[in-house]
């Protein structure tokens, strides 16, 4: 069976919740679509495929678009459980990857609740973890870690809209000609507009007025605040994000107001993430900066001198040319700190991150702190034979000043290896000899391969034995295991 049956026969659950949604029977259903009942009920069963004409009838009929039959959101909340499942505390019921396959097809918002229940458990037990430390430690102020929850939905929202907004960017278009902006001087046009437009006025803030300050607004007095500190680009960025609270405010919490979004939290996270995109998208228009791809084959230190933004923001920027009929590649693009905390994560490639545990270390991105500002490429290969294009650099945050620590990540971004001609990285490369790409996985806990030498924990997908009159390269190898 062919990939593209394959996918069309899971639709037969969607088709299914979807009738029990409306109060439909088979037979019901079966009459408006003007097929048989047991032709539906073969699709339902996923014994036949849903033919495309049948698929528009059926969303018109339930009055969904289209996209509500698409299949990545199953295969992210698929490797999402897969992982949630690795959870030790689940060992004992020898729950299997097929039982959660059919619990994402069958009952999609009921795979959704078990999510929420473990995140929410996991959450509970940092909260406790952390007063536990503190009694111990007989430290006082406040008690309780940050729930991680926020930055999770917020992180959800963008991969559900594939960190593309049209009507920001179209906004973001609008601000060119309206405040007849230029590239050479942008900075000073945003400030103008922003004077003109909305009564603000901006001022620098000297360093040692308030220490740590990037960026304040007072809606009083309508005074806009900016460190001394920041470079240009920096600064056209700060002015830009303000611009889109100010200009963009009723699209920004109309966006910030989906249901997805439990708490003010997050919703307020939102508001700041998609301001940040706007901004993104004033400093990188859309047309120019799709022109500067294709001709730049991708070339990030080319591109962003031009445009005069930092490594990280023209990444950041790859990933959001999602228009119609004008795409670029689709990538994905992560970002962790030395200890591996993964602050920022989207995959349009196809890709899956590790929610809720540690990242594979063989991935260039940790290989990437051993050799700061070099970019590093490599050719991965998934458990599942998927395979990718990948850079990972390191980025450093603009200084703060003599004394700050500065906050170094590692960035990596990739795509599906059949887009790597695309970009210039992929130059002198054999991109056909797939026996010279790295296998990496998701996580220990989901991941297959048993021969690894750099896992960390026994894999759920293999019982473990261990001999302990052998030892090999890692505990769990092959090789540890009687036969």
């Amino acid at each position: 069976m062919g990939t593209a049956e394959a996918k069309q026969m899971r639709l037969g659950a969607k088709v299914r919740g979807l009738r029990r949604q409306k109060g439909l029977s088979q037979v019901q259903l079966a009459e408006r679509l003007e097929i048989s009942p047991s032709y539906l009920n073969l699709i339902e069963g996923n014994r036949r495929p849903l033919p495309a004409g049948l698929l528009i009838k059926l969303a018109q009929i339930f009055q969904v678009d289209l996209h509500a039959f698409a299949t990545d959101e199953d295969a992210r909340l698929i490797s999402d459980l897969l992982e949630a499942f690795s959870d030790p505390m689940f060992e004992s019921y020898g729950i299997t990857s097929t039982e959660m396959r059919e619990l994402t097809t069958a009952s999609p918002a009921a795979a959704r609740a078990v999510l929420a229940l473990h995140q929410a458990w996991r959450a509970q037990r940092e909260t406790t973890e952390a007063l536990a430390t503190r009694i111990t430690d007989d430290e006082q102020g406040q008690t309780g870690a940050a729930l991680p929850a926020p930055p999770e939905e917020v992180n959800d929202i963008i991969q559900k809209h594939l960190n593309h907004f049209p009507d920001l960017e179209r906004a973001a278009e609008d601000l060119w000609k309206k405040a007849h902006l230029d590239r050479d001087e942008l900075s000073s046009g945003l400030v103008r507009h922003l004077e003109k437009a909305h009564g603000v006025t901006v001022r620098i803030a000297r360093w040692g007025e308030e220490r740590g300050l990037v960026r304040r607004y007072d809606p009083d007095k309508r005074i806009l605040s900016l460190s001394e500190l920041l470079p240009t680009r920096t600064r056209a960025f700060q002015l830009a994000h303000q611009l889109a609270l100010l200009a963009q405010q009723q699209r920004i919490q109309e966006l910030s107001e989906d249901p997805a979004l439990t708490t003010d939290e997050s919703r307020a996270l939102a508001r700041v993430a998609l301001a940040n995109y706007f901004a993104g998208a004033v400093l990188m228009p859309y047309e120019p900066f799709l022109k500067a791809v294709h001709e730049e084959r991708y070339d990030i230190e080319v591109i962003g001198r031009r445009f005069r933004v930092g490594f990280e923001q023209v990444c950041h920027r790859f990933t959001t040319l999602r228009r119609r009929g004008a795409e670029g590649i689709p990538f994905h693009m992560i970002r962790i700190d030395v200890a591996g905390n993964i602050s920022k994560r989207f995959s349009a490639s196809g890709i899956r991150f590790a929610r809720f545990s540690g990242a594979c270390p063989r991935w260039n991105i940790f290989a990437a702190f051993a050799t700061p500002g070099m970019l590093r490429v490599q050719i991965s290969r998934m458990p599942d034979g998927e395979t990718f294009f990948c850079l990972a650099r390191t980025v450093q945050k603009d200084s703060s000043g003599y004394r700050a620590q500065q906050a170094i990540h590692a960035l990596g971004l990739g795509c599906q290896i059949q887009y790597a001609r695309e970009m210039v990285y992929s130059d002198g490369i054999d991109l056909g000899n797939l026996a010279s790409a790295t296998p990496v996985g998701v996580t220990c806990r989901t991941c297959e391969r048993v021969d690894c030498d750099q896992r960390a924990f026994p894999s759920l997908r293999h019982r473990l034995r261990v001999d302990e009159n052998v030892r090999t390269n890692s505990l769990y190898s092959p090789l540890s295991t009687p036969g």
